[in-house]
């Protein structure tokens, strides 16, 4: 019976095998310079990047294809990428010598060097640079190609040092970011539509061969129903490193891929590459609410009223007050650290409904949250 949810045990390995064998034919991205393992590249400078054939190729690669697109020469002239370079090894130092840039999505914190808010920071230190870092047609293009217009940039950047060690195999931001259990309690269609909200992209601030470590990728795995809830099972991981693919990259280059798309940063087995790329995480500017509403206030309000209430009708009242999603936050101070993501407004309201807190408590724990959050 079809319950309209998935089951943390409803994946089917063979499924997943049998969508990654297919072959991306030439035929069907005729933009493409190349096909390399599946994966469809382009070489930005010979395109004209405003046609709208070209931008509904990529939009059908990424929804129903190989899920990934590989822009080669994203930025012919790399100036602005070594200029950038030189503004995020200086974040870096920085922030080092601070003891910042603690937590880390999917791999062990230390293991490298991890910038977040890039795209303020680099905004903040130097604005002609941003300017002209982010003026890139290529960029924009395939932003507008997934998401459409008015698109919201963020941008985080990853240095892996050598011997620095792959992430595990996972999809991404929204629901790649909650666990097996959070992942089933939403609603197929949620699955479907979670995917059409982000875009994923890197840019390359260095020459990646393959021992550096490019990112993992499983070519058609985008289209794997379940994955949202699969990746985290031990056989699904394992079958990902059995069968993923690696490109390498030149300094300038540009890869985007759907976020349902299985992948994985890869291990630096270089003896000298100090692997560095801008990660580009750019979301739809539709996942927002109609109204601007102080939930902070309303938690302090309403939690004399809520103290009353039978369990199930609290939950239903924190669910109408409080912020129950981590993102967006400051991850220099709210760090996902202990998981994928940090803890929520309706995390600290449900504890102190459970441990029968004093409303002192309560404000004490919103006060700190709301520290932890300031850009």
């Amino acid at each position: 019976m079809d319950t309209g949810y998935y089951l943390i045990d409803s994946s089917d390995i063979h499924t997943l095998e049998a969508l990654i064998q297919q072959k991306l034919a030439p035929a069907d991205v005729p933009f493409a310079a190349d096909i390399q393992k599946n994966v469809p590249v382009y070489d930005i400078p010979s395109l004209d990047l405003s046609d709208p054939e070209l931008l509904a190729e990529w939009a059908r690669v990424l929804r129903s294809g190989a899920g990934v697109i590989c822009l080669k020469r994203a930025y012919a002239d790399t100036a602005p990428v070594d200029r950038a370079t030189e503004v995020f090894q200086r974040i870096i130092e920085d922030e080092r010598a601070q003891g910042a840039g603690k937590g880390d999505h999917f791999a062990a914190s230390g293991a490298n060097d991890r910038i977040w808010n890039a795209l303020q920071k680099h905004c903040a230190r130097d604005p002609e640079g941003f300017a002209a870092y982010y003026a890139n047609a290529a960029i924009a293009a395939a932003s507008i190609a997934w998401l459409g217009p008015h698109y919201q940039m963020t941008a985080q950047v990853n240095q892996v040092r050598p011997g620095g060690k792959a992430q595990r195999a996972h999809r991404d931001y929204h629901l790649g970011f909650q666990s097996a259990e959070t992942a089933a309690s939403y609603p197929v269609h949620v699955h479907d539509l979670t995917a059409a909200l982000t875009l994923q992209g890197a840019v390359a601030h260095c020459d990646m061969p393959v021992e550096s470590g490019p990112t993992k990728l499983l070519p058609f795995s985008q289209r794997y129903a379940p994955g949202y809830i699969a990746f985290h099972q031990t056989g699904h991981s394992a079958f990902f490193e059995d069968h993923y693919i690696q490109l390498p990259l030149e300094k300038g280059d540009a890869v985007f891929f759907n976020p349902a798309l299985f992948h994985a940063a890869g291990e630096n087995r270089s003896a000298d590459i100090e692997r560095m790329a801008n990660l580009l995480q750019v979301s739809s500017p539709f996942g927002r609410a109609m109204e601007a509403i102080d939930r902070d206030a309303m938690c302090r309000t309403v939690y004399p009223a809520l103290k009353t209430l039978p369990e199930a009708q609290a939950q239903a009242v924190i669910a109408s007050t409080a912020e129950g999603y981590a993102f967006p936050t400051n991850l220099d101070t709210d760090p996902p650290i202990g998981g994928n993501a940090p803890e929520t407004q309706a995390d600290i309201l449900r504890r102190a409904y459970a441990e029968g807190w004093d409303e002192a408590a309560l404000h004490n724990a919103l006060d700190a949250l709301a520290t932890r959050r300031k850009a």
